[in-house]
């Protein structure tokens, strides 16, 4: 099937030199980009847990942590305040 679409010059002659380079066609190029593209499934992320600042005397957060400044909190746990 025959379509048009527009690339940014700078892309499609890439493009051509990998198609070249790889002994294929643009066509060819393309349709494995986007078969590529197509079959990758957008994958949850898996974050790791996050472990608050705990003192010691009694539990509770740790003094002078703030919850609701979550910049802080992220510095405080990376250790840099």
């Amino acid at each position: 099937m025959r379509t048009t679409v527009r690339l940014n010059e700078s892309l499609l002659e890439q493009a051509r030199r990998e198609a070249a380079r790889r002994g294929t066609t643009l066509t060819a190029l393309i349709e494995q980009g986007l078969r590529m593209a197509l079959a990758r499934r957008p994958s949850a992320t898996k974050r790791a847990r996050v472990r608050l600042p705990v003192c010691a005397a009694g539990g509770g957060v740790v003094c002078g942590v703030d919850l609701n400044d979550s910049a802080a909190l992220l510095d405080r746990m990376d250790g840099r305040s």
